[in-house]
């Protein structure tokens, strides 16, 4: 009897990832299965959410709108900064760096460079952007007790501790 996804089942999918557009995003690489523990926050919300319930072996496409995907952008987390924050590095449209801010450590990505300023978005790149999963379900199993341990899935006998 196959067993269906939920709460601290170790599930591994193949997936294609795309946006509305057919943008593919990312994708399992061949013969490899992403492989995670359900239920524990790995995966975005709308993927969790679809996957529950399901069953080894079967397909499907699910259609994730932003606010279940990385959410939606918020003009909050785009500031303008004095380029001298920067120091001496080299900055350009499109390059990314870590800040540190008052929620802690965040991804920026600089959006506009002028003389004496420099324009950052802290949004997600994927903010505001709705994803479509083709997903085939190929492994449902129990978590091991050192799995559970250790929030994550051991490959095929290999039961290393760290």
């Amino acid at each position: 009897m196959s067993q269906t996804i939920s709460q601290d089942k170790v599930v591994g999918i193949h997936y294609t990832v795309k946006t509305a557009e057919g943008q593919v995003l990312d994708q399992s690489k061949e013969g490899n299965p992403l492989q995670f523990i359900f239920g524990r926050g790995m995966l975005i919300k709308g993927l969790e959410d679809a996957l529950a319930g399901k069953p080894s072996g079967e397909k499907f496409v699910a259609d994730i709108a932003a606010a279940d995907a990385y959410g939606e952008r918020h003009d909050g987390l785009i500031q303008t900064v004095p380029r001298t924050l920067f120091g001496d590095n080299e900055v350009a449209p499109g390059m990314q760096f870590r800040a540190s801010t008052d929620n802690g450590e965040q991804s920026v990505v600089i959006v506009e460079v002028s003389d004496d300023e420099v324009t950052v978005d802290g949004n997600h790149p994927l903010a505001g952007v709705a994803l479509t999963f083709d997903v085939e379900i190929v492994e449902v199993r129990d978590a091991t007790a050192s799995e559970l341990d250790h929030g994550h899935v051991h490959p095929e006998g290999d039961h290393h501790d760290h």
